[in-house]
């Protein structure tokens, strides 16, 4: 890319961002807030870095759920496979990479390894896993997932080979990186902040890309109707499988940064209650909506935190969250995404509410739209062919029935012709049995 090009593309973005509240302006202050963000108190940072683990947790299982119509509550297994695979590689081999690169950039490189270790892991699993649960449906396939996800718990507390230590875990110690004369924790809180946005961001456009790509307009199509888009040619059953595969990976770095960040992995992170998480983020947020997931994992982790600041409601944090629940369902169907947007629309007088996530526009809610667009235009067309169909079997009837009416009616004709006929030719014989007698 020349320099031309590049100083081309930054006058347009910023005539784009002084241009109004477009995309290009929020992702300006977005930025600039992640930066300004990591300067916050430290219990916020952490707090928020806590929420983008969530985020991308629940993307990498939305990946699954809202884009190719399968719901699972065992994506926990991957969530820590990854945790366990950092964790692991933390505790045994640290002295062979540090003999390896040295000792100052040890921990980095051990993180690294880790990490991909840990994904490697999740893969290794979620292959047979996935094969074997794509090949049910709706319930069944959450049944199965559940299952795996609850065999993958017991296997970790009983503590095979002494690699996951039981019930209490392994510990995460990430250590301090030294850089000449200067020496960086990678565990402290700001610069695993930054890490980890490092990371989120660009897991996030990873999954974005997906999605937007003719991989993930076939999820979408398998989504809206998997018998047509078997009927097109699609090998739905394969597709699915490599989506699991995929939505496990993204899980699993989110569970690499999960133990970093609580500096142990336990046997809870494989458990159904933290699947549920991803399940309940999303369903908050809005499965149909890129970042959906997104927003439901801050409303979600930010509700919970008002809610701990009172012990009172602390004590029943559950039944208010089930009340947030019921209300979503209820009048937000398009989760908290859709009625933003759909406020949005009403306040700016837009006719067009819930046409897709402002984030996204030529991206996946804008590829959602047309998809329901299409979707709608298949129905009108079966519609009127059904309709045709109906016509045209109503004519062929009624043309049936008046060609056996007329036939019915030409038979009486005939057979009353005929019977004038006969009577009027045995008029003659009857005349003349008179004059036989009289003759004889």
């Amino acid at each position: 890319m020349s320099a031309t090009d590049t100083g081309g593309r930054v006058r347009a973005f910023g005539a784009a961002v002084a241009d109004g509240w477009t995309r290009e302006r929020f992702g300006l202050l977005a930025a600039v807030g992640l930066v300004l963000l990591a300067f916050g108190p430290t219990f916020q940072v952490y707090l928020f870095t806590d929420f983008l683990v969530v985020a991308l947790f629940a993307l990498g299982f939305n990946l699954l759920y809202g884009y190719t119509g399968l719901l699972s509550f065992g994506h926990g297994l991957f969530y820590a496979g990854g945790a366990y695979g950092l964790a692991i590689v933390l505790r045994d081999l640290s002295p062979v990479v540090a003999d390896v690169v040295g000792a100052g950039v040890a921990p980095l490189a051990t993180f690294v390894v880790g990490g991909v270790v840990g994904l490697t892991l999740v893969v290794a699993v979620a292959v047979p896993v996935g094969w074997l649960s794509v090949r049910l449906e709706e319930i069944y396939f959450a049944l199965i997932t559940l299952a795996f996800g609850m065999l993958g718990y017991s296997l970790i507390i009983q503590d095979p080979a002494g690699l996951t230590n039981g019930t209490d875990g392994v510990i995460v110690l990430l250590g301090s990186v030294d850089l000449g004369a200067a020496s960086v924790r990678l565990g402290g809180r700001q610069v695993y902040y930054a890490l980890t946005v490092v990371t989120v961001l660009a897991t996030t456009y990873g999954v974005w890309r997906v999605v937007n790509s003719p991989f993930g307009t076939v999820c979408k199509a398998i989504r809206e109707s998997p018998d047509r888009a078997s009927a097109l040619g699609i090998d739905v059953r394969h597709h699915r499988w490599m989506t699991f595969i995929v939505s496990a990976t993204v899980v699993g770095i989110a569970g690499v940064l999960r133990a970093g960040l609580a500096s142990v992995a336990s046997p809870g992170l494989t458990h159904w209650s933290t699947s549920a998480i991803a399940v309940i983020a999303t369903v908050i947020g809005g499965a149909t909506y890129f970042s959906g997931p997104i927003v439901g994992a801050f409303v979600f982790l930010y509700i919970r935190w008002a809610i701990s600041r009172f012990p009172t409601l602390e004590a029943y944090w559950e039944l208010f969250f089930g009340a947030l629940l019921i209300a979503v369902v209820l009048f937000f169907k398009q989760g908290a995404v859709g009625g933003l947007l759909l406020l949005r629309d009403r306040l700016l007088g837009d006719g067009d509410a819930g046409g897709g996530d402002s984030g996204d526009s030529g991206g996946s809610e804008a590829t959602d739209a047309g998809d329901g667009a299409a979707t709608d235009g298949g129905r009108a067309a079966d519609d009127a062919i059904i309709d045709g169909g109906r016509a045209a079997d109503d004519a062929i009837i009624d043309g049936g029935r008046a060609a056996d009416d007329a036939t019915i009616d030409g038979g009486r004709a005939t057979d009353d012709a005929t019977a004038d006929g006969g009577s009027a030719a045995g008029a003659p014989r009857d005349d003349s049995r008179p004059h036989r007698g009289d003759d004889s």
